[in-house]
């Protein structure tokens, strides 16, 4: 199953304590290495050297993942287009961010693939409190100036974003949207259909979530059923009518085998979680590993996304031979 971490839970501060040892294995091999050892927090952010340093353009760089499919195919494509670059790579899961990211800073990890605004946010809690005002909008730019300002006292650059996007979203089954001509949010809205929605149990009080859908567009939300974020239940449940809609995300794949469609998110409800590269400074910070990956944006999309989630969740294909796939049919690889 697919899963982001931090799109739907609570913004959680970084573990008390917990040194992470991360031990990658030989290259294109995503390995799962998770030891927690000690207790040491690093150094403070007033005395990192590499905040400061130029940037760095090491030959020899680790590509984390986060564990699920579609941060395992980023993270194979980055890999792929850095060892076209001339780069030597290794790949390392480490499925929480609470331990990625302190490994991002140290340098244990060089490159992953982050999502704009969730991870601004996870930032701005980790630095300034988990009660701190939310930095992340649907406004690119103004998230991604928010997300770098964050990111550059710990020695973090944040690459441009490309076109795709995986943010959260709706779908309905594809006959009730014919019966009630719903094509967006809006629409739904402007029917005053009462619409139980399967979702997680913090829909109830997520802003982009039931309170959202109601202050946004105007839509009467019955009921939530609590049957998870995009999982086969809560699909299940709009497909036989037992609800009216289902939360999941744009680069859902699965939806058409349920007959389920999107509703567009006409007014801007949700986050402008886009793909985002966040590289070490000291380490990925040249132009060398921005030129390398940011080829990537000028062609992945979220329909591309969707699509090659597909191939590995349904098709049961290797993350590695989508991602060499795309890369080749795209013109990045030869």
């Amino acid at each position: 199953m697919r899963r982001r971490p931090g799109r739907v839970a609570k913004v959680l501060p970084g573990p008390p304590c917990g040194r992470t040892t991360l031990l990658p294995k030989h290259a294109l091999a995503l390995t799962t290495v998770l030891l927690l050892t000690g207790c040491t927090t690093g150094p403070s952010l007033e005395t990192r050297s590499d905040v400061t340093a130029p940037p760095g353009d090491s030959h020899h760089l680790t590509i984390g993942s986060a564990g699920f499919t579609e941060s395992d195919l980023l993270a194979q494509m980055y890999a792929l287009l850095l060892d076209r670059a001339g780069y030597k790579t290794s790949l390392l899961t480490v499925a929480n961010r609470e331990l990625y990211e302190p490994a991002l800073e140290s340098g244990q990890i060089d490159v992953v693939p982050e999502y704009a605004a969730t991870f601004a946010d996870w930032l701005n809690a980790k630095t300034n409190g988990a009660d701190a005002a939310p930095v992340g909008s649907p406004d690119l730019n103004a998230t991604t100036a928010a997300l770098r300002k964050l990111a550059a006292p710990r020695g973090l650059t944040v690459l441009d974003a490309g076109r795709a996007v995986d943010q959260n979203a709706f779908a309905v089954s594809r006959s009730y949207a014919r019966e009630h001509g719903l094509k967006t949010l809006g629409d739904l809205g402007a029917s005053g259909l009462r619409v139980r929605l399967a979702a997680g149990d913090e829909c109830v009080q997520r802003p982009y979530c039931a309170p959202g859908l109601k202050k946004t567009y105007g839509i009467d939300i019955a009921a939530v059923d609590p049957k998870g974020v995009g999982t086969t239940q809560a699909k299940r449940a709009v497909q036989n009518g037992q609800d009216q809609m289902v939360l999941t995300t744009t680069t859902d794949a699965t939806l058409s085998g349920f007959g389920l469609v999107l509703l567009a998110d006409d007014r801007h409800l949700q986050n402008a979680d886009h793909i985002v590269p966040v590289v070490n400074r000291s380490r990925a910070g040249g132009q060398g590993v921005t030129d390398a990956l940011g080829r990537l944006n000028t062609v992945l999309t979220t329909a591309d996304l969707a699509a090659m989630n597909e191939q590995v969740d349904s098709w049961r294909r290797l993350a590695k031979d989508v991602a060499r796939g795309y890369l080749r049919d795209k013109g990045l690889l030869r």
